[in-house]
């Protein structure tokens, strides 16, 4: 069973993602709504909360830009995946890649 995100959940880790590539930190919750056009910090904040509820980020409380990207996808989706390719027709092996495509699942 794979977390499920909304647009600007996605959005929020997408930002967090870049911003801590190119810069090597997290970014503060200010950057994150200004870099989204968000209107409030505390939007901000509940967006970042409610990731953290879903295991999406983890961050350290009372740390300033701790924030985290975790592996959101379930690893036992990736093997369940694997199973059903080692045992299904070609038909039923390209409907299963493209669903883990869909999903940003990772079966290599």
């Amino acid at each position: 069973m794979s977390v499920k995100l909304t647009k600007k959940q996605l959005a929020v880790l997408n930002y967090l993602e870049d911003f801590t590539e190119e810069n090597g930190f997290s970014p503060s919750y200010r950057e994150i709504m200004a870099g989204l056009g968000l209107t409030s910090v505390s939007a901000v904040a509940e967006h970042i909360d409610n990731l953290v509820a879903k295991g999406a980020l983890r961050k350290v409380p009372g740390a300033a830009r701790s924030l985290e990207i975790l592996d959101y996808r379930h690893t036992e989706t990736v093997d369940l995946f694997k199973v059903k390719m080692e045992e299904c027709t070609e038909e039923e092996k390209e409907v299963l890649i493209r669903a883990a495509e869909i999903l940003g699942l990772d079966l290599g």
